[in-house]
């Protein structure tokens, strides 16, 4: 009997102890065209293990890349793809820089802060006013997504000059959308009515309830 413990490591574990054993078996075969044959076996055998690999692109090529990481890229054999380096696939990923950008207002992103930002380079009046009353009405509904329990038409004319530095201004507030006609677009405003019929619900049936358990205490 053979455990696992005097059994080499298994290089990839997702196609097996079989496989891994498959590809030593073909690397010994003396001659090329075998060789050959053997590898394409080997790769459609592989294939019908991970199924899942067809859905990514060029998925053959990964197994042909799996099948020499497997034969610690000693296989010798007419591979469709090149031959990839061991240095290449052990190389580490550069570090990517995270960004260290400061966002005024959480709620509302880094790109709506960007955005208005750049609010200075819109020269045209028609352009800059829908840009200040469009932005208004996102940010509204930004600051509803955050918090939907208020907002005040106010505080976003006065955040929208702010993050604009001081170049969109809203001389009137109260034209922008009706926060219900916002959270309704959102689905916030139905499932808050769902929810306050289904309380209500709840609570007239208790209130039944402690009424007939009462009544039955007093016949008693």
């Amino acid at each position: 009997m053979e455990y696992n413990t005097t059994r080499g490591p298994l290089i990839l574990p997702e196609y097996g102890r079989n496989v891994q054993n498959m590809i030593a078996h073909a690397m010994e075969l003396t001659n090329r065209t075998e060789r050959n044959l053997a590898a394409k076996a080997i790769i459609e055998v592989m294939g019908q293990l991970n199924p899942h690999l067809r859905d990514v692109e060029d998925y053959r090529h990964k197994l042909w890349t799996h099948l020499f990481v497997m034969s610690n890229f000693e296989f010798d054999v007419d591979s469709p793809y090149e031959k990839p380096k061991p240095e290449v696939l052990n190389e580490k990923p550069q570090r990517m820089v995270y960004p260290s950008s400061k966002i005024r207002y959480g709620h509302y992103g880094k790109y709506t802060q960007t955005i208005l930002e750049a609010s200075k380079e819109v020269s045209i009046p028609e352009e800059k006013e829908f840009l200040k009353t469009t932005m208004a009405n996102f940010m509204k509904k930004q600051f509803l997504a955050y918090n939907n329990d208020t907002v005040e038409n106010n505080v976003i004319a006065q955040q929208l000059k702010e993050l604009s530095k001081g170049d969109l201004i809203l001389e009137n507030p109260d034209d922008l959308v009706h926060t219900n006609t916002l959270l309704k677009t959102m689905g916030i405003g139905q499932n808050q009515q769902k929810n306050q019929r289904f309380n209500k619900q709840k609570s007239n049936s208790n209130n039944n309830n402690n009424k007939y358990k009462k009544k039955k205490f007093i016949k008693k």
